[in-house]
């Protein structure tokens, strides 16, 4: 079936045709069983540093993906020769590597009955990306980086600011009827102010804004000073002794823990036996509170598709949302179709792939739910605790939860928030940590495909002096 979304441009319908008339290929060479995926973008980069273009990219891609079945046997390759004898080559190769794989009895394309794609726009491709200029691209990144060095004299250097631009088209096709391709659009301002304190010591921050469309950013002023403000608040950073608070996780932190939820609610984790999570369907896993969602279908308040939107899966399989925990309890897997079939469960149309390769499990627009109280509520509600700005590391053991990771933020005391904290660790254990989330804030934002409102977690140690 076609992807029944808006008109297709030449490009896309290119594309398309490119990935189809591969499959064809395939089949002819001997596949039981093809798919084919071919991608096609541009992307615009310049970072300034004080005032002077430090590095300035423009570049442009295209590659085709090719994955065969003989059976249950199965291999992959991918190739950017496009010429009529690249595709060929790819072709044998996929086939000669499939006819030396082992058997696999859960390997194969989905079902023909389970593809399709939604039907509507979902606004993820934006003209407006492109229409700037090569030198208002370049006074972007010199207007955020100013607007930082200018907020307070304490900024007094810079690792730059920066403008990113980029479009992007995917077609996907195989040899169960499905053909359907989708552009997205993504431009991007950036600061990286470091600031000064009385004592000589220099502390970096930064702040950034994202959007499919670039009449959504926030202007390079606003986001140039919202970089300094958190680059001054971490002057005089110190150690805190070692002891068992609350934390509070700012929004840019606590969506690196629902992350972590992400990768041990996987099937390929769960399937392997490498996560807390297995065995734990419909059983209490976080606070009555929590629900984490993941939904491919999301449109932002701007309008525009959210970051992890799209019409399919990299499967053909189209897009849901899906509640992996509800209210505390764990509802769902994340699925792809083999991780599914090695479950004997079914997909949750997540699959997601590269060029080479057979699918994995990837995540849409996944967030934490938000709750009803401002964040200053739940800071307010602190006696003494760590406000985490950011995190360090990567420290979250899937299979038994324990969690660990170096960390800056701001001290509570009594409610308000004092010094800046650096140089500790704080650790527990996901699981108990998601048990002990005690306050969620209302202010979710997307500014990835990964979101999250501040949260409270007691019980964690903090790690320091």
């Amino acid at each position: 079936m076609r992807n029944a979304a808006p008109p297709l441009n030449e490009t896309t319908l290119n594309l398309e045709s490119l990935a189809a008339d591969t499959v064809s290929l395939a089949l002819r060479a001997g596949a039981t069983d093809a798919e084919a995926v071919a991608r096609e973008g541009d992307e615009f980069s310049v970072n300034v540093r004080m005032g002077q273009v430090e590095t300035l990219k423009e570049s442009g891609s295209r590659g085709l993906g090719l994955r065969v079945f003989l059976g249950r046997r199965s291999g992959s390759a991918s190739t950017s020769d496009l010429t009529p004898e690249g595709i060929r080559g790819l072709v044998e190769g996929a086939l000669a590597l499939a006819r030396v794989t082992a058997e696999d009895p859960f390997a194969g394309l989905p079902e023909p009955g389970e593809f399709g794609a939604l039907p509507h726009d979902l606004h993820l491709y934006f003209d407006d990306v492109y229409s700037l200029s090569g030198a208002e691209r370049i006074e972007w990144a010199r207007r955020v980086e100013a607007a930082a060095l200018a907020a307070d004299p304490r900024i007094t250097n810079s690792d730059g600011g920066s403008f990113d631009a980029s479009t992007a088209c995917k077609a996907l096709a195989n040899s169960r009827g499905f053909a359907g391709s989708f552009r997205s659009s993504y431009a991007g301002v950036a600061a990286a102010p470091l600031a000064t304190g009385p004592d000589g010591r220099m502390q970096r921050d930064g702040w950034w804004s994202g959007a499919r469309c670039l009449a959504h950013l926030e202007t390079p002023e606003a986001v140039g000073a919202e970089a300094a403000r958190r680059a001054l608040r971490r002057l005089g950073a110190r150690r805190v002794p070692t002891q068992r608070v609350p934390i509070v996780f700012a929004p840019e932190t606590a969506r690196t823990l629902v992350a972590s939820v992400f990768e041990a609610a996987s099937g390929d984790a769960i399937w392997r036996s490498a996560s807390f999570l297995a065995g734990k369907l419909d059983t209490p896993i976080a606070a009555p509170g929590v629900t984490i969602v993941d939904d491919h279908t999301l449109l932002l308040p701007t309008g525009a598709g959210g970051f992890g939107t799209s019409p399919f899966d990299d499967e053909g399989l189209p897009s849901q949302r899906t509640a992996v925990v509800e209210n505390g309890v764990l509802r769902s897997y994340l699925l792809n179709t083999y991780a599914a079939r090695k479950l004997g469960m079914q997909s949750t149309h997540n699959a997601a792939r590269g060029l080479a390769g057979a699918p994995g499990v990837g995540c849409g627009n996944l967030f934490l739910a938000p709750g009803a109280l401002p964040p200053g509520e739940i800071i307010g509600s602190v006696a003494a605790g760590l406000y985490v700005t950011s995190l360090m590391g990567f420290g979250t053991n899937l299979v038994t939860g324990d969690y660990s990771r170096g960390a800056t933020g701001l001290w509570i005391e009594n409610g308000h928030l004092t010094h800046a904290v650096e140089e500790v660790t704080i650790a527990g254990n996901l699981a108990e940590m998601l048990r002990n989330v005690t306050a969620i804030a209302n202010d979710l934002e997307f500014r990835g495909s990964v979101a999250s409102p501040t949260l409270r977690i007691d019980g964690m140690t903090i790690a320091g002096a």
